[in-house]
């Protein structure tokens, strides 16, 4: 199975059984990933060499705005868009298999997790994976050790508070904090403020 396959395999949202061909191709890009996390993550690297190595890990260009502080670590990387002025602070964990997509200018902090894939409730069907894209708009600010779940849309400017647990689609100019996570306040442009 070619790469483009796969991810619109995955873009469709249907159940990936453990039988399929798909899954014989995820195994097969994770393998990849962590060679390449790895690399990232055995040493010091300057920030043109960690773009190259993230551009070898997503198969896209990454503009020479975007900034990581490793580790970082994803398992599989091809269904990974980056936009420009994007932050990523260490210890960060995307499962992309589903597809994430961060929206320039947003920065994201330590030890995130974007999570991308479900299991069935059935324990016979517990090896099953369920594919559901994660995007993340523009000017997000997402604080240390939240986790967004499958299948999840944060808002342009919106703010996730450190330890939230995203489960619902967060709207823009929003803060949403908690386990699970809530709207607790919009956020006011200079204009509304006067």
């Amino acid at each position: 199975m070619e790469i483009k396959e796969f991810i619109e395999e995955m873009k469709s949202g249907q159940t990936i059984s453990i039988d399929a061909e798909a899954r014989k191709c995820m195994h097969m890009l994770s393998q990849e990933a962590l060679r390449l996390t790895a690399e990232l993550n055995g040493g010091y690297h300057n920030p043109e060499e960690i773009r190259g190595l993230m551009e070898k890990l997503t198969g896209k260009p990454i503009d020479e705005t975007f900034n990581l502080f490793p580790p970082f670590y994803t398992d599989c990387g091809k269904n990974l868009t980056i936009g420009k002025h994007v932050f990523l602070n260490s210890g960060c964990k995307f499962q992309d298999q589903g597809g994430i997509t961060i929206g320039d200018g947003t920065q994201i902090g330590h030890n995130v997790v974007l999570a991308t894939l479900n299991h069935s409730l059935n324990p016979a069907n517990r090896k099953d994976v369920i594919p559901a894209p994660i995007h993340i708009g523009r000017d997000v600010w997402i604080g240390a050790n939240a986790v967004i779940l499958p299948g999840i849309t944060i808002g342009d400017g919106a703010v996730i508070a450190a330890g939230a647990v995203v489960t619902k689609d967060v709207p823009e100019n929003t803060v949403a904090g908690g386990v699970p996570a809530r709207v607790i306040k919009t956020i006011l442009s200079d204009e509304e403020r006067v």
